[in-house]
């Protein structure tokens, strides 16, 4: 069964969206007629896609980028938290610089680009939220732990914002990837094999994640406080299916 999107008028924010599933993602919305805006501190290769510059750290970039937004387009229907960075360390070398600049990045970046775009929402009585959190959040990883505690930040975050504006009409949800290609993957994994790790793992395309995504922006997915995952099933012999 083939399954359509149609987002004619619809306008949707993606925070980190220059590359990887965000960059699937803005293209998917723009192809259905929609308008993908993309946040970024680097451009998008698509042409179709709306940019702005902005670090997610900087609050007030947040608010401004937002306000420029809804000033040019009139509504903002999306919103899909994606930028993270995933440094590696072990925790006893963790620097401090660097586990603040994670926590600022992945955590505070969603805080605040929630704060900026639910008012709008709110306002409008309808809206989707989602935001990526990691396998990690809930198992962690050697040399991982800034990243697996931003991540799991977010669930809680994501679950108390579903419960304050369900009743504005605004979902709130979370997506959990799984393992996927991404150039964020394959910068913080230096040497590994992927081919390995896709036929024992499972290692998922940007693509992949696209569909449960639209779902959940689309007025057909009526649940709030959700976590979706992606996982893949496993043979006897070991390998991914």
């Amino acid at each position: 069964m083939k399954v359509t999107f149609d987002a004619t008028g619809v306008v949707v924010v993606i925070t980190g969206g220059a590359q990887g599933i965000g960059a699937a993602l803005a293209s998917a919305i723009t192809s259905y007629g929609g308008t993908a805006v993309v946040f970024d501190v680097v451009k998008p290769s698509d042409p179709a896609v709306s940019f702005v510059e902005v670090d997610v750290a900087d609050r007030a970039a947040v608010d401004s980028a937002v306000a420029g937004v809804v000033a040019r387009y009139g509504r903002i229907d999306g919103l899909v938290a994606g930028a993270a960075v995933q440094p590696r360390s072990a925790v006893l070398d963790l620097d401090p610089a660097e586990w603040s600049r994670t926590l600022q990045v992945n955590l505070d970046g969603v805080v605040w680009a929630c704060q900026a775009v639910v008012p709008h929402m709110v306002a409008q009585r309808s809206g989707s939220v989602v935001v990526f959190t990691s396998g990690m959040a809930l198992t962690g990883y050697p040399g991982a732990a800034a990243y697996a505690t931003s991540k799991a930040g977010l669930v809680a975050f994501a679950k108390s914002l579903a419960a304050e504006v369900a009743a504005d009409r605004v979902r709130v949800n979370v997506v959990a990837p799984g393992v996927i290609d991404t150039e964020q993957f394959r910068n913080a994994n230096h040497g590994v094999d992927r081919e390995h790790w896709r036929e024992t793992i499972g290692i998922g395309d940007p693509e992949d994640v696209v569909g449960p995504l639209l779902f959940l922006l689309s007025d057909a997915a009526t649940m709030t406080g959700s976590t979706l995952t992606r996982e893949r099933a496993f043979s006897s012999e070991g390998g991914a299916r």
